[in-house]
């Protein structure tokens, strides 16, 4: 726990202290290519925090999940079932797990499209 405990109470403070931080907003305009260079770290910190907190906490931010997992396969049925007796299958037989086949119940290789 020490180490942790100087991280934050030593390092970080002494770290951010010794950013060059003007006082006043003419300030900015005065500063070198150096300080400018100084000051990329801790901006690329905060703004990679503060788009991973938008990501997680606001509803805007994630992704909707597309709702539809069968696009096109029996849209007339309410539930999509087939039954393959295992004495039918002579051969090697791959089964669709992505619904995107044009083959169903086999797999056509469909899903390397959309994957």
């Amino acid at each position: 726990m020490q180490p942790f405990a100087s991280l934050v109470k030593v390092t970080i403070p002494n770290y951010l202290s010794g950013l060059p931080i003007p006082d006043s907003i003419g300030g900015w305009f005065r500063l070198g290519v150096k300080d400018w260079a100084t000051l990329i770290p801790p901006t690329a910190a905060l703004a990679g925090l503060t788009y991973i907190t938008y990501r997680a906490f606001c509803p805007h931010g994630r992704p909707q999940p597309n709702a539809k997992v069968n696009p096109s396969i029996l849209k007339t049925n309410p539930k999509v079932v087939d039954t393959v007796d295992v004495e039918d299958i002579s051969e090697k037989a791959v089964f669709c797990r992505c619904w995107r086949t044009k083959n169903w119940p086999y797999c056509d290789g469909s899903h390397g499209n959309h994957n």
